[in-house]
């Protein structure tokens, strides 16, 4: 299993395990709000940001319904404005965690930020300090169902005539990687297929990790659990290395 196979699927099982608590329709529901407000209109059609949180909606099994009170909600000139922020800092052993947020306060968000960091003997940096540790990636997983009577490898080339420039096949799923600046032009060549991904989001992939015993693995894995926790916080990315012993351990 590669570097990009493990990075993608603990962020899957992570994701389940949110879908569980029902977090991840949090998110959805201030990803549709920012959609809707920054792109300007509540028609998916012409607003490719809210498409994609539709499409994401869709993959986590969200209600119609949630989704069309969501989007209506967010058109509301008394709805909420969210911020997008991010945080960047050291866990314990210098492992790196980068915290992508939207917020509507704040000294609410970077205070609960800062004091997860000092809890876990951690120390909150600059914004911009962490970049050069990071590749920003877009990240499509698309069940094998979804390609219909497609052959396998003829979705493949699509996918890389697309823009993907790297494609897994894993658990019964795509998953593609483009270059930031490619992330449209996958997106519009799944809808040109009529091929709606499982998710589709954009990441930030360690251009390197670092390896870590199983209990300090564990310790910076309940530091980066208790960010995610906070309701403000939507994406938390580390270069800790998911070693075959940690993975194994998470399975138990």
């Amino acid at each position: 299993m590669s570097g990009h196979s493990k990075w993608s699927t603990i962020k899957r099982k992570k994701g389940a395990a949110d879908a569980k608590r029902g977090k991840v329709f949090t998110k959805i529901i201030k990803e549709i709000t920012i959609a809707v407000k920054e792109g300007g209109s509540a028609d998916p059609d012409s607003n490719p940001r809210l498409r994609l949180a539709i499409s994401n909606a869709k993959g986590a099994n969200m209600p119609k319904d949630n989704m069309d009170r969501a989007i209506k909600k967010a058109g509301d000139k008394d709805g909420a404005n969210y911020e997008e922020t991010t945080y960047e800092g050291y866990g314990p052993h210098g492992i790196a965690i980068f915290v992508e947020a939207s917020t509507d306060n704040i000294k609410r968000t970077v205070s609960n930020v800062r004091a997860i960091f000092a809890k876990y003997n951690g120390n909150l940096g600059t914004n911009g300090s962490l970049e050069f540790l990071f590749n920003r990636q877009g990240v499509f997983t698309i069940p094998y169902e979804a390609i219909g009577e497609l052959d396998p490898d003829e979705f493949e080339m699509e996918l890389i005539d697309g823009g993907a420039e790297e494609v897994e096949r894993e658990d019964e799923v795509f998953v593609a990687y483009t270059p930031f600046e490619d992330f449209g032009n996958l997106q519009k060549k799944l809808e040109i297929l009529h091929i709606e991904p499982e998710s589709a989001n954009l990441q930030r992939i360690p251009n390197s990790t670092t390896a870590l015993d199983v209990h300090n693995s564990k310790s910076i894995l309940n530091m980066i659990e208790k960010f995610e926790e906070d309701d403000d916080v939507t994406n938390v990315f580390h270069n800790l290395e998911m070693t075959d012993e940690l993975l194994a351990e998470m399975d138990e």
